[in-house]
């Protein structure tokens, strides 16, 4: 199978990298993940007007790509910059309109891709730890449409969604795959509120709160109780896009310590000259290139079958999660006290690669869904 690839999409990362290394600054970057809305409105145009969050759709639906590889080129690069701008928002709701939604919603795509909105995945609720099926939120059918009640907790970007798409029981158990429905509900909608705060690894995530939201039949995404397939498959594009964010912000990482292994001296030579620190430096490339295989793994079974596609994503958050964390500390022990620094980009992606492991189902979450896929 040729991994190679195509000139299309090589010629997107490398303007997406250089617009990323040129205007998207670590002090940029910075400051943006420390204000009030979390990231730049003015950016995320920017970044559409480039074509990168039409990549991440296929032409059928306003865009020009969509396949794995496209979601891991447009990610990785991401990763490289630390950019909180919503493109997992983006991404993660958009499909999910794109494989159930009507004309109507449909048409939310397209101000997606110019940047024009951004959207937020309110599915994560306090109870639920990375369970799928978990979902105790409800929502009632009424001679006046539908009315949600419930909770979600970290809701990426919030506070700044133009509009969620929130997942609600209608029927079954509270953990019962059967019974979980879709709906797109207007941030401004009366009853929806919303309290946000700041990350630790940047940006910004809400609470969101459902007090008896009236809502008309138009909301309800794709049919009644079959939700959960949708779900799936849009955050299993989701967990692809987290696992490329990591591997790019990897590669940024391993840079930053070579660097400092070269420079940084110690009796009277480089550090990188002794012999622990270049055994340790070996064993985290081939590390980082594990994680590289395992990202290129995800994004061919993309398009698969269902259990094989499910497989190859939880493997590779899986090793994504294990190896993220091993760059973090091996990275910061390499540099030092000065690697814990705020000032120093490095404990930035250090952060980033630790809490990737918790979006979207962490190690062990993962590891179990892999072992119970491969029993089906």
């Amino acid at each position: 199978m040729n991994f190679q690839h195509t000139e299309d999409r090589r010629m997107l990362a490398d303007t997406l990298n250089r617009f990323v290394q040129q205007e998207y600054g670590f002090a940029t970057r910075d400051a943006l993940a420390r204000s009030d809305s979390g990231f730049s409105r003015e950016l995320w145009v920017r970044f559409a007007e480039l074509g990168v969050v039409g990549a991440l759709f296929n032409e059928a639906d306003g865009g020009f790509g969509g396949a794995g590889f496209d979601i891991a080129v447009v990610f990785e690069s991401l990763g490289r910059g630390l950019v909180v701008e919503p493109f997992l928002g983006a991404l993660v709701v958009g499909r999910a309109l794109a494989s159930a939604g009507n004309g109507v919603q449909k048409a939310l795509i397209a101000s997606l891709i110019e940047g024009h909105a951004v959207a937020a995945l309110a599915h994560d609720e306090p109870s639920s730890h990375y369970e799928l099926s978990k979902v105790t939120t409800r929502a009632v059918h009424g001679s006046n449409g539908w009315v949600l009640t419930g909770a979600k907790s970290v809701v990426q970007q919030g506070a700044e969604a133009d509009f969620f798409l929130v997942s609600a029981r209608t029927s079954g158990a509270a953990d019962a795959e059967d019974g979980i429905s879709l709906f797109v509900v207007p941030r401004d909608a009366v009853g929806v509120s919303v309290r946000g705060y700041g990350k630790i690894d940047g940006g910004r995530a809400a609470e969101v709160c459902l007090n008896e939201v009236c809502l008309p039949d138009t909301v309800l995404l794709g049919e009644r109780d079959a939700g959960f397939a949708t779900l799936e498959r849009s955050i299993g594009a989701g967990v692809l896009a987290l696992c490329a964010e990591a591997l790019g912000a990897m590669d940024v990482a391993k840079v930053y310590t070579l660097e400092y292994l070269r420079t940084r001296k110690q009796f009277g030579v480089a550090i990188g000259s002794f012999q622990a620190l270049q055994h340790r430096m070996a064993d985290l490339l081939l590390e980082i290139e594990q994680a590289r295989s395992a990202v290129i793994n995800a994004a061919a079974a993309f398009g698969a079958a269902r259990v094989e596609r499910e497989r190859a994503l939880s493997a590779a958050k899986v090793t994504i999660g294990r190896i993220g964390a091993l760059v973090a500390e091996e990275c910061i022990q390499m540099h030092g006290g000065i690697g814990m620094t705020w000032e120093l980009p490095l404990a930035h992606f250090a952060k980033r690669l630790v809490m990737i492991d918790h979006q979207l189902g962490d190690e062990d979450h993962h590891l179990e869904r892999f072992i119970t896929l491969g029993r089906s």
